[in-house]
């Protein structure tokens, strides 16, 4: 009678281990918040800052993004949809500060470039 008591009870935790308990879990994933402020943070100093703050949140972001993704495929049922929904929104808002900071840092240096080149061809010694 023990025996059937406690296989039933090892049955039932490896089942709650792999699928979960059955019961809807509203456990945040760490960092999830973290990765959707960094996101937006990233898109408004790119456009600000000659783009260097935007591309640092950025990458912050996607490293952030990178583990709490892993941590969440683990164990998908323990945590609450919403909060994967801010970590997805998060990743996403990150990409578009990434490009629109990369976009105007690469501009910017293609501006000096050209100022340098149109400075340093002016005839200096006829002044």
């Amino acid at each position: 009678m023990e025996s059937n008591s406690i296989n039933e009870q090892q049955i039932n935790q490896q089942f709650n281990q792999q699928f979960g308990s059955g019961r809807p879990n509203n456990q945040k994933i760490p960092d999830s918040i973290g990765v959707l402020v960094l996101g937006i943070r990233s898109i408004f100093p790119g456009c600000i800052c000659y783009g260097i703050p935007g591309v640092a949140c950025a990458i912050i972001a996607l490293v952030l993004y990178k583990k709490a993704n892993l941590l969440y495929k683990e164990n998908p049922s323990a945590y609450a949809q919403s909060s994967y929904g801010n970590l997805k929104a998060g990743k996403i808002c990150a990409i578009i500060g990434l490009c629109t900071s990369s976009l105007l840092m690469l501009i910017i240096i293609i501006y000096m470039i050209i100022l340098g080149t149109v400075i340093t061809t002016l005839p200096w010694s006829n002044m």
